[in-house]
């Protein structure tokens, strides 16, 4: 089973946990910082609750990876 975004989940794991406002954002400022991307970590945990979700959760379902947009 190929591994996901997610502390590196299954799919479906991840995908539930994209799909609960409160666990994404708290997984998708955890994955940030421990990827290295302070900076990315903090702009999701300020201002990431809704509009960064629901991109994650689009980006989850559709490639399987979560926005990667900053990279510092």
């Amino acid at each position: 089973m190929a591994k996901s975004d997610y502390f590196g989940l299954s799919y479906i794991v991840s995908v539930i946990l994209a799909i609960i406002p409160v666990t994404a954002w708290i997984c998708g400022v955890i994955t940030r910082i421990t990827d290295g991307k302070i900076v990315a970590g903090i702009l999701r945990l300020i201002f990431g609750f809704w509009i960064i979700w629901l991109v994650d959760l689009i980006l989850m379902i559709v490639s399987k990876h979560i926005l990667r947009l900053i990279n510092i």
